[in-house]
């Protein structure tokens, strides 16, 4: 399995049900649901506990369909996004790791926030990933992490900062101690040989998995 997480947030953007995503899904023991992204529970074949959000982006059908479940409901105009809302719901029961389904396409603005937010929360010791079901994005900071990627799986790493020591192992491009500058294409389009490995010393970065 390509991640496990321990809290599953639902986000309103594209998603495909696929069965990595639905098997990651199904691992979760918390799952919250941000506005519009409660849509994606039945697909996913998963229960939200809390549903948040400030309702903009629900219709009759999905008040109604889920109408039981327990809510945090806040103003529109907040100085936070929705995701933020639900994910500070999810650390509450303190996951090891957080995935965001629904997190990517759909507005560029809240794609990008997204991402950097699932940034910081790895800066924080939470593994975090955002998917749509086939495309995957994976926080990278210090120390690195481990992807079991089926051989053949395009994958990169996209420098969110300049990264020092930077290795990788396992694609059919590897690095050692390498210096990857911010806007660097140097770590795109790889190819896993099978699990791949993936070490930084200092840096950010977020590493986009295209799955078969």
């Amino acid at each position: 399995m390509i991640f496990a997480p321990e809290a599953l947030v639902l986000l309103g953007g594209p998603l495909e049900a696929t069965p990595q995503l639905k098997e990651a899904a199904g691992k979760a023991r918390l799952v919250v649901a941000a506005d519009g992204g409660v849509r994606h529970a039945e697909a996913l074949g998963v229960e939200p506990a809390v549903w948040v959000g400030d309702f903009d982006s629900v219709n009759l059908e999905d008040l109604t369909r889920w109408a039981h479940l327990p809510r945090m409901e806040y103003p529109r105009d907040k100085d936070a996004t929705d995701a933020e809302l639900a994910a500070q719901v999810a650390l509450k029961s303190h996951p090891a790791s957080i995935l965001f389904a629904g997190g990517l396409g759909g507005e560029l603005d809240h794609e990008l926030g997204n991402l950097m937010l699932a940034v910081a929360l790895a800066r924080r010791g939470v593994r975090t990933a955002v998917s749509s079901g086939p495309t995957w994005a994976f926080a990278l900071v210090p120390p690195g992490l481990e992807l079991d990627l089926e051989p053949g799986t395009p994958f990169s790493v996209v420098p969110l900062t300049d990264l020092k020591g930077v290795i990788i192992r396992g694609g059919r491009w590897g690095l050692e101690d390498a210096e990857l500058p911010l806007g660097s294409g140097h770590g795109l389009r790889n190819v896993a040989a099978g699990s791949v490995s993936l070490k930084l010393a200092q840096g950010r970065a977020m590493v986009v998995a295209n799955l078969p």
